[in-house]
């Protein structure tokens, strides 16, 4: 039995890794790390390859959805929680039990057009979307098929 394609919405602050980054990278693929929240973490553990991801800049003006990856790699021990010279650094964290991940995700397209918070905000469809959740923060949160086909449906996108 195969497993249903699943959605998710991953975000980055353009400033440190735009999706024209991910665009640019080696084979237009990114190991996506850093990752320090444990919900988050745990969202990407449930990730398989295949899995669209909606690509969110955040701390951008104004921050939105700008396009869409697929997940390449499914999870992985994140090194830099062991590497001492990164910011990502996790001292608790040891090799034989590693307490972060990441997986890998291949650009697949940019909006025409970037969709904005306001903008998602006006669609009911949209209503139940974590991302539109008061107080909602996570950097890795599920995206449900009827939300990404809207999202799609407003950007103007197709994608198979």
């Amino acid at each position: 039995m195969t497993q249903r394609r699943r959605y998710w919405l991953m975000k980055s602050e353009p400033r440190v890794f735009s999706i024209e980054d991910l665009a640019q990278s080696p084979k237009q693929t990114t190991s996506w790390d850093g990752v320090r929240n444990y919900q988050a973490r745990n969202f990407m553990r449930a990730m398989a390859a295949g899995d669209q991801v909606l690509f969110y800049h955040s701390n951008a003006e104004p921050p939105a959805v700008v396009g869409i990856a697929e997940v390449v790699r499914t999870v992985y021990p994140d090194e830099s929680q062991f590497d001492k010279t990164s910011h990502h650094y996790d001292s608790a964290s040891v090799s034989s039990a590693p307490r972060w991940d990441m997986v890998d995700i291949r650009y697949r397209q940019t909006f025409k057009t970037s969709l904005p918070l306001d903008r998602l905000r006006q669609k009911p469809k949209l209503k139940g979307m974590v991302l539109l959740r008061k107080g909602s923060r996570l950097s890795v949160q599920p995206v449900t098929e009827s939300e990404w086909a809207a999202v799609l449906k407003l950007a103007g996108a197709k994608i198979s």
